[in-house]
């Protein structure tokens, strides 16, 4: 028995030693006079140096060459407590990662639906050289409606749900990713605006990236019929088959151009505001309709600072299929033929107005159904669920997608922000507290 013991607490000295990753689950439990509660396995692998006083105390007389409690526990305590502590860091920060890549992409698809009617006539009158006014806007709407029904107000919103849910869950997770990497919430860059114009411009850049072809076809269905891409299926096997991969790629770099202006301008101005009113009103969280001020701000400067790339970049998208396909295929080319044939104010400038209308509203939902979803998400998850969270996000990435691409050959859109609701909803099957500044 002796020996026994003896080679128990000798190995779990040297894996303390060796491997600093021991499996130990930490859980509060009531305060004793050790202090701090610790769960750890009774398997050999895993058997922890840290057992109770009395169980240290009972065999002790079978491990007399051992030093005591005074010298070795502690000493190894330390240790595993530290490792720990390291432990708990990565899980805290792979949770903060995972729930902002759920909120954000929830806040995308509410945000996204919201606005799709107005979002389809923008893009309608960015990629024709029709002059744009309030008065045409409502003809375009009216005649959608008359011809092909309420639903087609929404069409090419299953290319924007496909497109905006990887978009929008990868630009919130990055940014969070980046604010972390700059240190933007750091004491001592707490008045450097720069760095949050700095993460959103990344974020951005890095989100359109990994998904801009189905930003091209979100686009290609916008400005045509049923008959020319009846699914967002169609709109890939044509692109590919008559124009080449490369297409799914056509005005990428203008894109990219727009996007540093506008998601560092939206990002920087909004995380700057919820730190001008947390200073002023000294408390640290606004509530959703100052929020959804701070978002609509930030929509509206972000989106003007850019709006002439956006023009190069829809008629790059749709110079095919608008019969434009030889005059649209540089950004210096584009904006020089737009600017001498439409001018600033009805070229370059075209729909701002609608714009201006929009993207505040697009942009406050989105920030403000991120930060509340956040917020919920961080309160409803623990430690229990978070070891589920892989199979919780595939799945619901996955309803997604699949749901996008049925109701793309079905051509019926519905808003996805009630399902997604409900799905999480479905998931939950009981509530959990989780402290974010444990």
């Amino acid at each position: 028995m002796s020996h026994s013991l003896e080679g128990r607490a000798v190995a779990v000295v040297i894996s303390d030693i060796t491997t600093p990753a021991i499996s130990v689950t930490r859980h509060k439990t009531h305060q004793t006079q050790s202090g701090e509660g610790w769960e750890v396995s009774d398997s050999p692998a895993e058997a922890s140096p840290l057992q109770s006083s009395a169980h240290r105390e009972a065999h002790s007389e079978d491990c007399p060459q051992h030093p005591g409690p005074a010298t070795t526990t502690p000493t190894t305590a330390t240790y595993l407590k530290e490792d720990v502590q390291d432990e708990e860091k990565e899980t805290f920060h792979s949770r903060r990662v995972l729930i902002s890549l759920l909120a954000g992409a929830m806040a995308g698809a509410v945000a996204k639906t919201t606005i799709a009617p107005l979002d389809r006539t923008k893009i309608n009158f960015q990629a024709t050289k029709q002059k744009f006014s309030a008065r045409r806007a409502f003809i375009f709407v009216r005649e959608c409606y008359m011809k092909e029904g309420v639903v087609s107000l929404w069409r090419g919103n299953s290319a924007t749900m496909a497109r905006i849910v990887p978009y929008a869950a990868i630009q919130f997770a990055s940014h969070e990713h980046y604010k972390k990497i700059l240190r933007v919430d750091g004491p001592e860059n707490e008045n450097k605006p720069w760095l949050r114009f700095v993460a959103g411009s990344m974020a951005g850049v890095t989100s359109q990236s990994l998904t801009y072809p189905l930003d091209m076809a979100r686009a290609r269905m916008a400005v045509t019929h049923r008959d020319t891409y009846a699914s967002l299926k169609q709109v890939f096997t044509k692109i590919l088959k008559n124009e080449g991969p490369l297409s799914l790629y056509r005005g990428l770099t203008p894109t990219l151009l727009g996007v540093i202006p506008y998601a560092g301008t939206s990002f920087g101005i909004y995380e700057t505001l919820k730190k001008y009113h947390a200073d002023y009103h000294h408390r640290d969280k606004p509530n959703p309709l100052e929020r959804m001020m701070f978002g609509a701000v930030a929509g509206l400067l972000g989106q003007s600072s850019s709006y002439p790339l956006d023009i190069v970049r829809r008629r790059m998208q749709t110079a095919t299929v608008t019969g434009n396909g030889n005059h649209y295929k540089t950004i210096t080319g584009t904006l020089l033929k737009v600017y001498r044939e439409e001018g600033v104010r009805h070229g370059l400038y075209k729909g701002l107005s609608m714009n201006w209308m929009k993207g505040p509203i697009a942009v406050g939902i989105s920030f403000t159904t991120f930060d509340t979803l956040k917020i919920s998400l961080e309160q409803l998850l623990s430690a229990s669920l978070v070891r589920n969270t892989a199979t919780l996000a595939s799945s619901l990435i996955t309803e997604w997608i699949v749901h996008s691409w049925i109701t793309s050959t079905r051509e019926h859109t519905v808003p996805l922000g009630f399902q997604i609701t409900n799905t999480l909803h479905r998931r939950q099957k009981s509530h959990f507290t989780f402290n974010p500044e444990r």
